[in-house]
């Protein structure tokens, strides 16, 4: 049963896999510190020296300081600027895998087409075709 387990561990997919669980965790770090320290910041001073991390709503009508001192207080809290700043991130993230992909796609060369057009009747035919089969005419 260990073998089999061993094996199975070690195949490609399951390492290649864990490597890339591994790099994108690491890379939401990142994502997190870019939003967090530097989008973030400006963002707030353009809307009036506003922190996202402060914007909170108590719904038991007390005041707090900080959405942790609310949360330490056991009030119940919509922290709806540490919801804004995960949005920031999955936007960011989305947006690096999108150009991640694309670029991957450029570095492949176009599959080979397996069909042609008939020069007379103008009908998709396989490439190998020696006659259309809509015109019967010989390619």
């Amino acid at each position: 049963m260990f073998k089999e387990f061993r094996d199975f561990a070690m195949r490609g997919n399951v390492v290649d896999m864990s490597v890339g669980i591994i790099i994108g965790a690491a890379f939401g770090g990142i994502v997190k510190s870019l939003t967090d320290d530097i989008i973030m910041p400006p963002i707030g001073l353009l809307l009036g020296h506003t922190d996202f991390k402060d914007l909170f709503l108590v719904l038991n009508g007390q005041t707090y300081a900080s959405v942790t001192a609310a949360k330490a207080a056991g009030a119940p809290v919509i922290a709806y600027g540490l919801f804004f700043n995960t949005i920031f991130n999955f936007l960011i993230v989305a947006f690096a895998m999108f150009i991640l992909v694309k670029q991957m796609n450029r570095l492949q060369p176009p599959p080979e087409p397996t069909t042609a057009e008939c020069k007379y009747c103008l009908s998709s035919i396989p490439k190998a075709a020696t006659k259309c089969a809509h015109c019967c005419s010989a390619v």
